[in-house]
Parts: C-alpha cells; structure tokens; sequence
C-alpha cells in the first residue's frame, strides 16, 4: 500500500487515514507492507498527545499480527520528528517502522523496485 498525503497534517486527517487503513488490513487475505511519501507535506497540525494515540492505537491493532514494513519518505525534520515517535511506540509490535530519506533506501528495504514506489498516479 502506498499512501502519499499532500498539504496540512492534521489529526482529524490522521484518524481517517487509520481507519482506511485499519478496515483494509482486516480486509486483507495476506498481511501487506506499507509506504508514506510525506514529501508533499507543507505543515503538520498535530501535537505529541495525538501522534501518541495514533501509535498506541496502531501497536495494538498490530498486537496479533503477521510482521510487516512500514516505510517513511521523509524530507523535513517536523515529519521525521512524528514518525520517529511512531517508530519508536511501534517497537514492542509487529510493524517494523523505518525513516528513508530517499525512495530508493525505502524500495531496498521494501524488496520493491523503486519505480513502484516513486510512481505518482496523481503526476501526469
């Protein structure tokens, strides 16, 4: 799953994001790994308490879970600041979360060729 958020970051926007992707991997016949190209974020209106409750609520969705990848393209420190935090909540599960700051790093660790992930549907 790729996930490419463009604009403002907001807490609102992060909880619809989790339910989508809750509801697709309860949907899902196999476990999949995911990427976020957060390069397209001009701001994050979301504070520590929120990016907290996100995580928890991510590491115990995935309590129970096969392992996967979770895979972060960063370009800005405000971004990488919040997925560190989700990083390191997410240590004690099965969603192993990694900082890329090339798309290329992220494909390797992905086993994914880097067109895939660089590739943006919404380019033309």
């Amino acid at each position: 799953m790729v996930f490419r958020p463009r604009g403002v970051l907001s807490e609102k926007r992060i909880r619809t994001i989790v339910k989508m992707l809750d509801d697709a991997e309860n949907e899902a016949a196999k476990p999949f790994n995911r990427f976020s190209d957060l390069s397209q974020l001009f701001a994050v209106d979301l504070d520590i308490e929120a990016a907290l409750r996100v995580s928890l609520h991510r590491q115990k969705t995935y309590a129970t879970r096969a392992p996967v990848k979770s895979a972060f393209y960063v370009t800005t420190e405000a971004v990488a600041r919040l997925a560190k935090i989700h990083g390191l909540v997410m240590e004690s599960s099965y969603l192993s979360v990694k900082i890329f700051e090339t798309i290329g790093k992220a494909a390797r660790w992905l086993r994914v060729p880097k067109e895939m992930l660089a590739l943006d549907p919404t380019v033309s």
